[in-house]
């Protein structure tokens, strides 16, 4: 008898990593559409312009400047950044040429393994989800949580992580995402003139230093 329970323990095993597998490699719900090339560019611009507003000196007396900017102008940005979307100064039909300076020096470079990235805001949350590759296969990564700052540099704490259409706890990756976040210290720094950012009512708000 021991024997069948044995092969039953060993099929649910089986049925089980297969059902984990496909729901790895299962495209999930997206986080944000697709821009159209024009748009995307357009709100490339916007974002440039917003964050060309915290470089201008601050008036004695007055608040830091604060600037709003929307998912849809983030999204542009990286993708302006990574060369998914023409560059700075590149015309693309129907949208005048782009402001020479680049988002670069917020962003980071690319990461090449990165092929497509989505940002979304809900309340105070931020949505990220990216198609990389694991094993040689392509699999989206979801993830969430509050983006803020400390001593100059950006935090970021996860309140949801999926791998392809599989939730995973965020205890078990947190401690590696703390850890990778630590390495890549120097890409989270923020600009000389950007005091704090945070997401707040499906913004990203940046305040000037």
């Amino acid at each position: 008898m021991k024997w069948k329970w044995d092969r039953i323990i060993s099929v649910a095993t089986l049925v089980t990593s297969l059902l984990a597998l496909c729901l790895v490699l299962k495209k999930p719900a997206p986080v944000a559409q697709p821009q159209a090339p024009a748009a995307a560019v357009a709100n490339a611009q916007s974002f440039q312009e917003k964050v060309q507003q915290l470089e201008k000196p601050k008036e004695a007396g007055q608040p830091p400047a604060e600037v709003r900017i929307n998912a849809d102008e983030v999204s542009a940005a990286i993708a302006q950044a990574v060369g998914t979307i023409p560059a700075a100064g590149q015309p693309v039909a129907g949208v005048p040429n782009s402001s020479p300076s680049s988002p670069d020096a917020m962003l980071g470079a690319g990461q090449p393994e990165i092929k497509d990235y989505q940002v979304s805001f809900e309340g105070d949350v931020a949505h990220g989800q990216f198609l990389t590759q694991i094993a040689g296969k392509d699999v989206w990564v979801t993830l969430a949580g509050h983006l803020g700052s400390k001593d100059g540099y950006a935090t970021f704490d996860p309140t949801e992580f999926k791998v392809g259409d599989l939730n995973v706890p965020v205890s078990l990756v947190n401690d590696s995402l703390q850890k990778r976040l630590t390495e890549q210290r120097d890409r989270m720094k923020l600009p000389d003139n950007v005091g704090g950012i945070k997401v707040e009512n499906g913004e990203l708000v940046m305040t000037q230093r």
